[in-house]
């Protein structure tokens, strides 16, 4: 049986991460429920339990199975994991005096097992209000920092640890090596590899698919060609068959790219159908971004099920795939305490109930977005395909913003808005603007805050974070580019929706920006970059766009990209010609509190 790390999630939005960290280091893993019967950790060779949005005094916090503190096997809680440890074993938990959120030194008083390795002093990534106040029989403090003296505790005989930090986030530097000094006290063999993956996902494959064919919706996207290219692999090009959907909501020639791209490495067993009008019907007059996604799943499964109607092919012989990996799971809450933060186009009700009925496949459903790379390019797969910028499944429609109503602005301070860019010489207006955001393990849809004066990503870095982590109903924070000299006071918000208008003049501003992208050879130093147009205005005639480049490893956290000041002039520039747009912004907000798309 192959080695393998359980994570017990209590709802963080950064399980997956965890998770994700554990397999760099070569080592399976995998996410169960805080109350997994001992059965299911069999094989597990460890246990992490995850942080969560509760207080471990909740009366509503997550059920958890104590009893895995009997298996002898060794325990790592982080954050509310930690505080769980302390008091399920007799220790116990308050809310503390001084809130951590952000970085911390953390200073180390023994450097064997965890923080063997360390120096004495690192930094760390804490995000907690409560705060272990007295220790467990057994245990002992091997590291604090000025405001949390338990901030890591071990119990030397039962091995387990409790850190009150995150050692899953890029923030806390040397994070990866405490995890890697855990599944070696776990005894792990480091032996989990992209081969194994793709040797026992096509052994799955076959196991579940047996004489049965599979049709999958190919976007062109990277992860829907890699389980294309995957599933040809395992069962052949004649029992795989691929349908890319124009959805009208395409980037500028992305149909035809798509085809050339696909053809190029072999793959003819797929075709195109143009759907762009069934599509733009649909979402008429539609306003609400979870409204818009459940709109374009259902009609992607409805578009699916005509063109196999149209082949005459037998529904009992096919199964439906997707290339849904685990970022979109996370943030449709599939996990039963994790905080929805949006519905994936690939969870909507018509899928879950194909899902259910065992009619649905998701080959890549376990991986991140670097994992899903790596089986690419072991597949054969070229680098043009494997790292093409992401784009959403729902495409343009979650980056034209719609607005049926002038929004009333409520529970937002705008002195204190101004009194915290005052001191750096920046004009502030909160706009009748919300995006989806996530604060503290939790889903937000709040207004945005609009700054103008003079670029320096210092100063609009620290008052981006100023402003979303001390005020309520703020996630995001935007710079205006173009004009610069005009004031924020006169932004005026109108009516819009989705309209051909409206989607081309949105494909047109995105093939600008990434047109001066590709000049400066600056795709790669890009994560992605998704072009959004708002209804906001100076006259209340014309729109705005808001570039949002940035740069992750795996989406769950995300820094909005530094780019070079004369190249983000020359996208305004470009983008400001266009007739009908009146302003040009850029998002300066990271991941969290904001996410990647505005809807």
């Amino acid at each position: 049986m192959q080695d393998k790390i359980t994570i017990l999630d209590f709802g963080g939005q950064y399980t997956h991460l965890i998770a994700s960290k554990i397999r760099r280091l070569n080592v399976y893993s995998e996410i169960k429920e805080p109350n997994v019967s001992l059965k299911d950790l069999a094989g597990s060779k460890g246990i992490i339990l995850s942080g969560g949005p509760y207080s471990v005094y909740d009366t509503a916090r997550p059920k958890f199975n104590s009893k895995i503190f009997e298996l002898g096997i060794p325990v790592l809680g982080l954050c509310y994991g930690h505080q769980l440890i302390a008091q399920e074993l007799g220790g116990k938990v308050k809310p503390g005096k001084t809130r951590e959120f952000g970085k911390a030194k953390l200073k180390v008083l023994n450097q064997e097992n965890l923080f063997l390795g360390l120096k004495n002093k690192e930094t760390v990534w804490m995000s907690h209000g409560d705060s272990v106040v007295e220790l467990p029989v057994g245990f002992e403090v091997i590291a604090s920092t000025s405001d949390c003296s338990t901030a890591a505790v071990f119990h030397p005989q039962k091995k387990l640890f409790g850190l009150q930090f995150h050692p899953e986030v890029t923030h806390t530097p040397k994070g990866l090596k405490i995890l890697e000094n855990f599944i070696k006290i776990c005894g792990c063999k480091q032996d989990w590899t992209t081969s194994r993956f793709i040797n026992q996902t096509i052994k799955k494959i076959r196991e579940n698919i047996g004489q049965r064919k599979v049709f999958l919706l190919v976007s062109g996207g990277v992860d829907s060609t890699v389980a294309f290219a995957l599933l040809n692999k395992a069962l052949g090009s004649k029992k795989v068959y691929g349908l890319h959907i124009d959805n009208g909501l395409l980037r500028k020639n992305e149909a035809q790219v798509v085809k050339r791209s696909l053809l190029k490495v072999g793959f003819n067993n797929f075709h195109i159908a143009d759907a762009s009008r069934e599509f733009l019907k649909a979402l008429r007059g539609t306003v609400n971004p979870e409204k818009k996604r459940q709109i374009i799943g259902k009609l992607f499964i409805d578009v699916w099920q005509k063109e196999t109607q149209r082949l005459k092919l037998n529904p009992k012989e096919w199964v439906l795939a997707q290339g849904t990996i685990y970022p979109d799971t996370i943030e449709t809450a599939k996990t039963r305490h994790a905080d929805r933060i949006k519905t994936h186009h690939n969870r909507v009700a018509a899928v879950q109930k194909l899902l259910a009925q065992g009619a649905l496949i998701e080959p890549l459903d376990e991986l991140y977005k670097d994992e899903v790379r790596e089986v690419g390019l072991e597949l054969g797969l070229p680098n043009e395909l494997i790292w093409r910028h992401p784009f959403p499944g729902p495409g343009l429609a979650v980056r034209i913003l719609c607005a049926d109503k002038e929004e009333k602005i409520e529970k937002v301070s705008e002195q204190k808005i101004k009194d915290v860019c005052q001191k750096f010489s920046l004009e502030a207006r909160v706009l009748p603007l919300k995006s989806v955001g996530v604060q503290g393990d939790q889903r937000t849809y709040a207004y945005t805050v609009a700054l103008s004066g003079e670029g320096n990503w210092d100063i609009l870095e620290k008052v981006s974070t100023k402003l979303t982590n001390t005020l309520k109903g703020i996630n995001r924070a935007i710079w205006l580019v173009e004009p610069n000299n005009l004031s924020l006071k006169d932004l005026k918000p109108k009516k819009a929706y989705l309209t051909k208008e409206r989607i081309e003049l949105a494909r047109q501003a995105d093939f600008l920006a990434h047109q001066v992208l590709k000049k400066h050879n600056l795709m790669d130093k890009v994560w992605q970059m998704p072009v959004v147009l708002a209804p906001i205005s100076f006259s209340g005639k014309g729109e705005s766009v808001i570039l949002r480049p940035i740069w992750s490893e795996n989406v769950m956290t995300v820094e909005f990209s530094r780019l070079p000041f004369s190249v983000v002039k020359e996208m305004a520039d470009k983008i400001y010609k266009l007739s009908g747009i009146e302003a040009v912004f850029y998002d300066v907000t990271h991941k969290p509190p904001a996410t990647v798309e505005w809807e």
